[in-house]
C-alpha cells in the first residue's frame, strides 16, 4: 500500500503528545512576544542614555582626541552603557526563560561570565563597525548609504573567517567526533562532498543548551560542520547522518555566500531609510543632534536601524527558510533516510512549534515549520520507496 504521507507526518507530529505541544506553543509564542519586548527595552535604554546626554559628555570629554579614536571611543562607550541597563531583560530573556522551559541547564554564574565576553565582543566589533559606518558617511557624502552593503559585506565576511578560530572556541569546546560509527559514517558523507576531514566537529552545546542542533559556520579553510554534543547523545545513528546531510548541504550549496549577499542588500537599504528617517526620529527621542554624521547620535541610530531591523525580519527569515528547505532536499538525495531526518526535526519541535499559522511562519520563523519539513521528508519517502538506490547526489 502507498505510503500516505500526510497521516505519517500527523504520526510524528502527534507522537510528542498534547502536553509537549502545547509547552511547545506557550515557549515558541513568548520568544516571539520577546521580540517586541526587547525593542521596547531598547527604546527605554536609549531614552536614558539620549536624556542624560552620556554621548554628548563622552565626545565633549574626547574632545582633544583625533576623530576616530574619538568616534570609536563614542561609540564604545554608547554600546557598553546600554548593554549595562538591558542587563536585567538579558538574563530574563536569554537565561530565566529558557531554564523556566527546560531549555537550559546552565548556571546563572556560567552565563554570566560568557554574558561578559560577549558583552566585551560585542562592544569592540559594534564600535569599529561604526567607526566605519561614520567614516564611510564623512568620505562618500549624501551617497553613503550606496556603499553601506560593500562595508557590511566586508564585515560579515571577516567574522565568518574570524568565528571559528577566535571566538567560537571562547563560549565552547570544539572536538574532532570521537572515533566510532558516528564519526565513520560522517567522514564517508564528507568526502563525498569534498569537504576535509578536519572540518567537522563535536562541539559541548549542552553548556549552553538542551536544544538539538548542528551548524555550518565560518568561509573557505575556516569553515566546518559543528554537531552539539546533545544532538550527539540523543540521536540515532541515522539520525545523526540524516542532520550531518542537511549540514553539509548547506556547505556545498553555499549558503553562507548568499546571507552574505542578502546582508548587504539590506543593510543599503536600511541605511538609505536611516538617512532619511534620522532628523525626525532623532526630534522624537529628544535629542539635539541632527545630522547623521555626528558620533553623539549614535543611540538614534542604533535605535532606529533595530526598528527598521525588525520590521525586515519577515525578508531574512524568508532567506533562511529557503535556505533550510534546500538543505533538507539536499539531505534526502544524498542520505536517503526520510524517516531518520522526520525523527530528528520532530525533536527541534520542543522548541519551535510544529504547527504554526501560515502568517505566524512567515513573520517569525527562521525555519519552516517542522511539520512541513517532515511532510516534505514523508512525501520524499512515498515517492522513493525502498528495494532501490535513490541516492541522486545534489
Amino acid at each position: 500500500m502507498p505510503l500516505d504521507a500526510e497521516a505519517a507526518t500527523r504520526a510524528y507530529i502527534d507522537g510528542l503528545g498534547s502536553e509537549a505541544l502545547a509547552m511547545s506553543a506557550a515557549y515558541t509564542a513568548a520568544g516571539h512576544w520577546m521580540i517586541l519586548w526587547s525593542l521596547l527595552v531598547s527604546v527605554v535604554a536609549t531614552l536614558i542614555i539620549v536624556r542624560l546626554g552620556i554621548t554628548d559628555r563622552l565626545w565633549a570629554f574626547l574632545e582633544k582626541r583625533r576623530w576616530a579614536l574619538r568616534t570609536f571611543l563614542t561609540a564604545a562607550g554608547f554600546f557598553l552603557v546600554s548593554a549595562i541597563l538591558t542587563l536585567p531583560w538579558t538574563v530574563y530573556e536569554a537565561w530565566w526563560h529558557e531554564r523556566s522551559y527546560q531549555r537550559t541547564q546552565q548556571p546563572l554564574a556560567d552565563f554570566f561570565l560568557q554574558n561578559s565576553i560577549a558583552m566585551a565582543l560585542n562592544v569592540v566589533l559594534a564600535a569599529l563597525f561604526f567607526l566605519g559606518v561614520y567614516a564611510l558617511i564623512r568620505r562618500a557624502g549624501r551617497r553613503w548609504w550606496l556603499w553601506s552593503g560593500g562595508l557590511a559585506a566586508g564585515a560579515a565576511a571577516t567574522l565568518l573567517l574570524l568565528s571559528p578560530t577566535l571566538i567560537e572556541p571562547l563560549f565552547n569546546d570544539y572536538q574532532p567526533v570521537p572515533e566510532g560509527a558516528v564519526r565513520d559514517a560522517v567522514l564517508v558523507m564528507a568526502a563525498e562532498a569534498d569537504i576535509p576531514a578536519d572540518r567537522i566537529f563535536l562541539y559541548d552545546g549542552s553548556r549552553q543548551s538542551n536544544n538539538f542542533t548542528a551548524n555550518v559556520s565560518g568561509i573557505g579553510g575556516a569553515a566546518r560542520i559543528a554537531i552539539s554534543d546533545v544532538a550527539l547523545t540523543q540521536a540515532s545513528l541515522d539520525e545523526v547522518r540524516a542532520v550531518t546531510g542537511h549540514e553539509v548541504g548547506h556547505y556545498v550549496l553555499g549558503h553562507v555566500w548568499r546571507m552574505v549577499f542578502v546582508l548587504s542588500a539590506l543593510a543599503i537599504l536600511l541605511f538609505f531609510l536611516a538617512d532619511r528617517l534620522f532628523p525626525g526620529f532623532a526630534r522624537l527621542l529628544g535629542s539635539d543632534t541632527r545630522q547623521i554624521d555626528d558620533p553623539r547620535g549614535i543611540p538614534v541610530l542604533i535605535l532606529l536601524l533595530s526598528v527598521l531591523g525588525t520590521l525586515a525580519m519577515p525578508v531574512t527569515n524568508g532567506v533562511v527558510r529557503i535556505g533550510e528547505t534546500e538543505a533538507d532536499i539536499y539531505s534526502l538525495q544524498t542520505v536517503n533516510l526520510p524517516d531518520a531526518l522526520a525523527s530528528a526535526l520532530v525533536k527541534t519541535a520542543e522548541y519551535r512549534y510544529p504547527r504554526p499559522h501560515p502568517v505566524q511562519e512567515i513573520l517569525f520563523y527562521s525555519h519552516p515549520s517542522v511539520e512541513r519539513r517532515v511532510r516534505r521528508a514523508m512525501e520524499w519517502k512515498a515517492a522513493h520507496p525502498p528495494g532501490k538506490d535513490w541516492n541522486l547526489g545534489p
